[in-house]
């Protein structure tokens, strides 16, 4: 199989549900390993299209391969390990689930318009979506003894995710970037589905 046409398969999977959510209508307090948290955002359609949409967007918008390719992905690492410390010291953060339906939609966009920002800005911009992410898995696992051991799990698919993004948005970038632009265009509708649904 060619590589353009796996790198198509896997983020057309990533895009396809707009019933599936890893927040929204889930029960609280589902994770309890490292395991538990490593497999969350694999199988809760929100993260999973948030964070390949975040590699996505960086491999497409980067110049050229290098440290450029990192900004969005870390920034959105970081900031998820950011907002789930304050989700678990019960830090109130107003609009999580809207801004979890926002990240998509915004993120959805950026692969379709392959919009090129300085580094830090991409950081900041996909980071500030990632402390909504992480707020939803703080407040889920508050009080829980094992909640560093899930958000690590957490934290490895994460990068793993995002990885998956970059080698599917460099394979595409050149030849086949309209695919790229059509997954994106499925997450930003998963995204505006999810914040109609909250309406």
């Amino acid at each position: 199989m060619r590589p353009y046409l796996r790198a198509t398969l896997f983020i057309a999977a990533s895009a396809l549900s707009i019933s599936a959510s890893a927040h929204i209508g889930a029960e609280s307090h589902s994770h309890n390993s490292f395991i538990d948290g490593f497999l969350h955002p694999l199988l809760g359609m929100d993260h999973l299209a948030a964070m390949v949409a975040v590699g996505l967007w960086s491999a497409l918008a980067a110049r050229r391969a290098g440290p450029d390719l990192l900004w969005g992905p870390l920034g959105f690492a970081a900031l998820l390990l950011v907002g789930a410390v304050l989700g678990l010291q019960g830090v109130v953060v107003p609009a999580v689930e809207p801004m979890i339906a926002a990240s998509l939609l915004a993120t959805g966009l950026l692969v379709v318009s392959r919009l090129r920002v300085p580094g830090i800005v991409a950081a900041l911009g996909v980071g500030a979506f990632a402390i909504f992410h992480g707020a939803a898995h703080g407040y889920e696992l508050a009080g829980d003894g094992q909640a560093w051991q899930t958000l690590a799990g957490m934290l490895l698919a994460t990068v793993l995710l995002h990885c998956a993004g970059l080698a599917a948005g460099w394979a595409l970038r050149q030849r086949h970037v309209w695919l790229a632009r059509a997954a994106g265009a499925g997450v930003a509708a998963f995204g505006g589905a999810l914040l109609l649904q909250m309406t």
